[in-house]
C-alpha cells in the first residue's frame, strides 16, 4: 500500500513543514512520542508548540498538547531553534530565473537548517525573501565557506542539477589564503591523495591514506600577500567532504582561520577570523535548458587586499 502524498504546506517564516511517520508504539499522546522520537527539543517546549498550532495532522489540522498517539499517521511540524544567534552578515543575490537560484553566501552561514541553525540559514533566508517553497540546494558549502551556492526552483528538475554534481560535470574554481608555499614546492600542482573520514576525537575531519586516490585538486598560487601568506586558486576536480582544507592542510599549507585543520577546535561564534576559503565561479551547460550558466562571486577574503612588494 503507497503512503499518501505530503500535503503541500505553507511555508512559515521561510520554514517548509517537516513530516514524520508514527511507527507502532505505545505512547499514549502525542506529545510522549515527540518528547522521545525529537529529544533534543523539551517536552515542555513541545507541548507549548502545539499549543501554538506548530504541529499538525494528516489533513493539516491543528494537534494539541492532550491529542491521543495515532500510529500510521504523518504528522507535520515547523523546526525552530529557541534564542538562534544572528549571523550579521547578507547574503547577494547573483541570479533568479524559473529554474535557478544563485547567491553569493557569507562566511558563518549554514546552507540548509541543521542543529542550532534554522532562520539562521541561507536555504531559510532564500525562502523568506523569495517566496519559493520549493527551492533546493544542489550542492553544499561548508557553514564556514563564503561564494557561490547555486539553488533549483522546481522539484521536477532537482535530480537534473544534482547528477551534475554528483558526476563532475561543474567548472567550480575556489579561493584561499594560506602560508607562502615553501620552497621545493612546485606549482601549479595537480595534486591527488586519497581521503577518508577520520574516527574517534577527530571524526570531523578528513584524513589522507595510502591507496587508490579519490581526491584531486589543481592547485595555483595566485600571488603573494604581506605577513608571508599567498593567494590560492584551487580548482576541485573531485568532490570529497573538506577537500580543499584536508589537502592544502596536507602539503602543510592549512587555511588561514580554519578551526578543523590541523587541529580541531570549537566553532567560532564571535564570527571573527572567518575561514579564508571562497567559492569564486562556477560554470556548467544547464541539463534542463541547455544553454551554458556561468556565474562569479563578488565577494573579497579579507587577508586577500593586500599584496607583497
Amino acid at each position: 500500500m503507497s503512503r499518501p502524498p505530503k500535503l503541500a504546506l505553507p511555508m512559515r517564516e521561510g520554514v517548509s513543514a517537516s513530516a514524520l511517520a508514527c511507527p507502532p508504539g505505545d505512547w499514549p499522546l502525542l506529545l510522549d512520542f515527540l518528547a522521545q522520537r525529537l529529544s533534543l527539543v523539551s517536552r515542555d517546549d513541545w507541548a507549548g508548540r502545539m499549543a501554538g498550532g506548530e504541529v499538525l495532522g494528516p489533513q493539516g489540522q491543528v494537534l494539541p498538547p492532550e491529542a491521543p498517539y495515532r500510529a500510521g499517521q504523518r504528522i507535520y511540524y515547523y523546526r525552530r531553534v529557541a534564542h538562534e544567534t544572528p549571523v550579521p552578515f547578507e547574503e547577494q543575490l547573483v541570479h533568479v530565473d524559473e529554474l535557478l537560484v544563485v547567491a553569493d553566501k557569507p562566511h558563518f552561514l549554514s546552507v540548509t537548517p541543521k542543529g542550532r541553525h534554522v532562520q539562521q540559514t541561507l536555504l531559510t533566508r532564500l525562502k523568506r525573501r523569495l517566496g519559493l517553497q520549493d527551492l533546493t540546494p544542489v550542492h553544499r558549502l561548508d557553514r564556514e565557506t563564503a561564494g557561490l551556492t547555486v539553488f533549483c526552483v522546481q522539484p521536477a528538475h532537482r535530480d537534473a542539477y544534482q547528477r551534475l554534481f554528483r558526476e563532475r560535470s561543474v567548472d567550480k574554481v575556489y579561493e584561499a589564503v594560506a602560508a607562502a608555499p615553501p620552497s621545493g614546492l612546485e606549482l601549479p600542482l595537480r595534486y591527488r591523495s586519497r581521503l577518508v573520514e577520520r574516527e574517534g576525537e577527530a571524526f570531523m575531519q578528513m584524513g589522507e591514506v595510502p591507496g587508490e586516490p579519490n581526491a584531486e585538486t589543481v592547485i595555483r598560487c595566485l600571488r603573494l600577500l604581506d605577513a608571508g601568506r599567498a593567494l590560492y586558486e584551487l580548482r576541485p576536480l573531485t568532490g570529497q567532504k573538506h577537500q580543499l582544507r584536508a589537502q592544502m592542510c596536507a602539503l602543510g599549507l592549512p587555511l588561514a582561520g580554519d578551526r578543523i585543520y590541523p587541529v580541531l577546535q570549537p566553532p567560532r561564534e564571535d564570527f571573527d577570523e572567518p575561514l579564508q576559503l571562497l567559492a569564486r565561479s562556477i560554470a556548467f551547460v544547464d541539463p534542463v535548458s541547455g544553454a551554458p550558466r556561468a556565474f562569479r562571486s563578488e565577494r573579497q577574503l579579507a587577508l586577500a587586499s593586500s599584496s607583497s612588494a
